[in-house]
């Protein structure tokens, strides 16, 4: 009798037990996307900040560079497709590494128009540029810690048999584009 009363027991706590776990992960993955989401919009807010920027950066370069309007054209191209904000976040990150590099070479090509470099306007502009570079840099990051953690959730037991249930998919980091990984000649910088 008492071996009866424990199997229904335990009969009645299985389920119980079992919708537990399942409760758990289930609202830990949605957590962990939550929170991805919110990372990838402190990072939009700062790339918005930073396309606000760019406009009148490229009007004050312009006036000074004749000849690298090909480089401008793009960089304010690049800003009209991130403005739209259209797309998936793979895309918006894709395209707002594009912009990071059209951007680097904006700047490098100020070493060619020692006007630019002393325009207090410009010099500003600079200034705004890096700041909000360096907020998106440390937002970058949180994203990327964030999109890892929720990764992770997904491809761990027994987490990922929720994760596939749900039809959950791994998220893209923000990575350093071609450009970031190119080594710097030093000797150009030395010779200003």
């Amino acid at each position: 009798m008492l071996i009866v009363q424990i199997l229904l027991a335990l009969i009645l706590l299985l389920p119980l037990v079992l919708g537990g776990v399942v409760w758990f992960f289930f609202n830990n993955l949605v957590a962990k996307k939550n929170q991805v989401d919110q990372a990838f919009s402190s990072v939009d807010v700062l790339l918005k900040k930073r396309c606000d920027v760019i406009p009148n950066l490229v009007s004050i370069a312009k006036t000074y560079m004749e000849f690298e309007e090909r480089t401008l054209v793009k960089v304010t191209q690049l800003r009209s497709q991130v403005m739209k904000g259209q797309g998936s976040t793979e895309d918006r990150v894709q395209l707002e590494n594009q912009l990071s590099g059209a951007l680097a070479n904006v700047l490098a090509l100020t070493e060619n128009y020692p006007d630019l470099k002393t325009d207090g306007q410009f010099v500003q502009l600079q200034g705004s540029l890096n700041e909000v570079e360096e907020q998106l840099s440390a937002a970058r990051r949180f994203y990327n810690r964030a999109v890892t953690d929720y990764n992770n959730s997904i491809e761990m037991f027994p987490s990922n048999l929720i994760a596939t249930w749900r039809r959950d998919e791994a998220k893209q980091l923000f990575e350093a584009t071609a450009q970031d990984r190119r080594a710097i000649d030093v000797r150009n910088l030395l010779q200003s």
